[in-house]
């Protein structure tokens, strides 16, 4: 499989932007895709935040495996990052986030509050990938439009201040990817994901990555989407990819059924899925 690179100039200026702003915000809202958890965590964001206390949101939980969103946030905990799973389409509360926040900076807001300082509100930059659902997260908490929605990685160019309520501002980001991906896996998941635009990767790669990992860990939903025997389970990946682009009516065009295969992923119609396992990802 070809290896998976992506790295637009916007988002070397993004990262800069988050290195410049990261002074005047108390907490970083750390934006992960929970069907990928890990490979969906930059690691350039890691770099630049270091000790900053920050909550990691696993979004888009709606999609994923829940028993393995469960394990993640057990994760994470144990790494000693505090984290949330939300469903970006339905409504989550500011209260709810405002709470979060206020336990994490506890400390801080209690020496400020020692000190006699004016109680203001927290401040808070929102970072993660492409196509994480960070804007629709922050529409949700600022219970509007205030932020740029769109259905492909790189939408969000610039950056605002939203006004989430009298106790939280959030400063918005656009995505950022990191120049190099450390293994082959994270770049597949990505492109699975829909977190890398389709044009910069073979999508039969990606669908053969697809079908390799739907099999060892949701076979059931494989064979019951697309009616596959026991005799289809015994062939190559390649093999399985080619059966499925004649079953599709697309005769040769193994492209356009790969096209399919990622779709249908895309848009659950092969259930719920996480691609980053918790077994064999050891706590820090």
């Amino acid at each position: 499989m070809a290896t998976i690179q992506w790295f637009p100039g916007h988002m070397a200026k993004a990262i800069r932007q988050l290195e410049e702003n990261l002074h005047v915000v108390d907490i970083v809202f750390e934006l992960v895709d929970a069907r990928i958890p890990q490979s969906s965590r930059n690691p350039e964001i890691e770099r630049i935040i270091k000790e900053k206390p920050h909550l990691v949101i696993m979004t888009k939980s709606d999609l994923a495996d829940p028993e393995q969103t469960k394990n993640w946030i057990k994760k994470f905990k144990a790494q000693g990052l505090p984290a949330i799973a939300v469903d970006s389409k339905a409504n989550i509360t500011t209260k709810t986030v405002t709470r979060i926040s206020q336990s994490i900076l506890a400390e801080k807001l209690d020496n400020e509050h020692q000190k006699g300082l004016k109680e203001r509100p927290i401040r808070a930059i929102t970072v993660g990938i492409p196509n994480v659902g960070k804007s629709t997260l922050l529409n949700r908490l600022v219970n509007k439009r205030a932020a740029q929605v769109g259905d492909r990685p790189g939408v969000t160019k610039g950056q605002q201040w939203l006004r989430s309520s009298s106790k939280l501002q959030l400063l918005d980001t656009p995505g950022i990817l990191w120049p190099k991906f450390d293994d082959e896996e994270t770049g597949q998941a990505l492109a699975l994901t829909g977190a890398i635009k389709d044009q910069r990767f073979a999508s039969d790669d990606v669908a053969l990555y697809a079908l390799k990992f739907f099999r060892q860990y949701y076979p059931e939903e494989l064979q019951k989407r697309y009616k596959l025997t026991e005799d289809d389970f015994e062939l190559s990946d390649v093999d399985l990819l080619l059966k499925l682009t004649k079953q599709f009516g697309m005769k040769d065009d193994y492209e356009r059924a790969s096209d399919r295969l990622i779709l249908d992923i895309r848009k659950g119609k092969l259930g719920r899925y996480t691609l980053n396992r918790t077994d064999g990802v050891a706590d820090e």
